[in-house]
């Protein structure tokens, strides 16, 4: 099953067609974190095309020599060569020899390549970028062919094409995030409100949506899960995480420490110490850094207002990791010792809040993507002071983290009761705490779950067709 993706589909046609057009080669630098379906995209994408491709998946640790076996062996498995027999078996590991083979066996008309997970072959062979940036300019450019790169590994993929290396100015960056809301409930069958669960349960992972039964609530979908230690829910967080951090070093504390929610620095270096010492801030910062920056497995916000503001808060930025990590991943091991009832209940137990927080950032993209009444509105996000009282779920304003105008300031309430007078005035006396909001001119805006039963004047009033309606639009 294939869900969605018709932008990213359109997007790598137009390329193509520019191909066909010029007759000239393009490239492609296609990068995405693990899991979120760069593979199954790009081969969706050529069974769709039409036209003779070559996809070749590298294997991590493998050394040039097997490397470059591999390549030639898929070359002469394609359908590019003409005659696939006379495409030698390259034995040394040598990647200029194995570019000018695969530019020999591109026909005269347009056809795609694919490599598959480049960083794993960069890593293996530190002449591999030289190599791959000659082969462009002197062999493959000049032929009408598609060049399309995939890799995991988002701060190498980013390096690829970065001024200073050799790939500069060669390809186009396409980066690939999850599946959005609104292709995940309707390829589910799911109402919105359903379909925001899912997003939030599988992270608009394609490994764990294609595992979801139509039609199935999210705590129906976990109770089913939990009754099966080897479930994707479970496996594809699971692998990400080793997959990234296979050492149960700092890194990975930190990681922990933050799973169960928004975290500040102080908190993060408290829970993430040892032996009663928190973490020093000369180990802690460099690694957020890296986190947030490098591994983009974690986002760090900042309080949205005039003025700037403290504290940061960090989170994990994949929904499903972080769901992972504050519960699923000790139901899991009641799964393993077979107790899936006792796994279900501590899901259920902490499903309310987390959800609660964890639809915040959806909610406030959704915002984003929207035609609002303030049409200069540029950013969505919270304000909160160091003592975290007030704080604001949405503010918006003309730009992040600080604005010269706000627009308007929201709450969220994302539970089974209605947004009512009582969280109206308790929205009322925390905004007008937003350094540079200005009562009498910005809006106010609510978005709940279960409706409004309010007798005042809101701005804006959001449910969950509204939330799914933003990626609709």
């Amino acid at each position: 099953m294939f869900i969605g993706r018709r932008a990213e589909l359109a997007l790598l046609g137009k390329r193509l067609e520019r191909v066909a057009a010029t007759g000239a080669g393009t490239a492609v630098a296609l990068r995405g974190r693990r899991q979120v379906g760069k593979s199954r995209l790009v081969q969706e994408f050529c069974d769709r095309a039409g036209v003779p491709y070559l996809f070749s998946a590298a294997t991590k640790g493998a050394s040039p020599i097997e490397a470059v076996a591999s390549l030639t062996r898929d070359l002469r498995e394609s359908a590019l060569p003409s005659e696939p027999d006379l495409v030698p078996q390259l034995d040394g590991g040598n990647w200029p020899d194995a570019f000018r083979v695969l530019a020999a066996s591109l026909p005269d008309t347009p056809s795609i390549v694919v490599l598959d997970e480049l960083p794993w072959l960069a890593e293996q062979d530190p002449v591999f970028d030289g190599a791959l940036q000659t082969a462009w300019d002197r062999l493959l450019s000049s032929k009408p062919v598609l060049l399309l790169l995939l890799g995991s590994d988002l701060h190498m993929m980013e390096r690829l094409t970065a001024y200073d290396r050799p790939f500069y100015g060669r390809a186009d960056n396409m980066v690939l995030g999850p599946l959005n809301p609104a292709d995940l409930g309707q390829a589910l069958g799911l109402g919105a409100a359903d379909a925001i669960d899912a997003h939030l349960v599988s992270g608009g992972l394609p490994g764990i949506v294609r595992t979801w039964p139509n039609a199935t609530p999210a705590l129906d979908f976990m109770r089913d899960e939990c009754a099966d230690p080897a479930a994707a829910l479970f496996g594809v967080p699971e692998a990400s995480l080793l997959a990234e951090f296979p050492n149960p070093d700092t890194a990975r504390r930190v990681l922990e420490a933050i799973g169960s929610g928004d975290r500040t620095h102080a908190n993060i270096a408290a829970a993430a110490g040892g032996r009663g010492e928190a973490l020093p801030s000369g180990t802690l910062s460099p690694l957020l850094r890296r986190l947030t920056r490098e591994k983009r497995v974690l986002a760090e916000e900042h309080p949205l207002s005039a003025k700037s503001g403290k504290p940061a808060l960090y989170r994990i930025a994949d929904s499903n990791m972080r769901l992972y990590l504050a519960v699923l991943r000790a139901a899991h091991e009641q799964a393993r010792r077979g107790r899936p009832d006792a796994g279900f209940r501590l899901i259920e137990r902490r499903w309310t809040s987390w959800r609660g927080r964890a639809v915040e950032p959806l909610v406030r993209q959704a915002l984003e993507l929207s035609d609002l009444p303030w049409p200069d509105v540029g950013a969505v996000g919270g304000w909160w002071n160091r003592r975290f009282d007030p704080e604001v779920d949405l503010v918006g304003a003309d730009r992040a983290p600080v604005a010269n105008r706000i627009r308007f300031a929201g709450s969220i309430k994302w539970l089974n009761g209605p947004f009512d007078d009582r969280d109206l005035a308790e929205l009322r006396r925390a905004a007008v705490a937003v350094p540079g909001l200005d009562p009498a001119i910005a809006g106010l805006v609510v978005v709940s779950l279960s409706g409004t039963d309010i007798t005042g004047d809101v701005a804006l009033s959001w449910g969950p067709d509204d939330v799914i309606g933003a990626w609709h639009r």
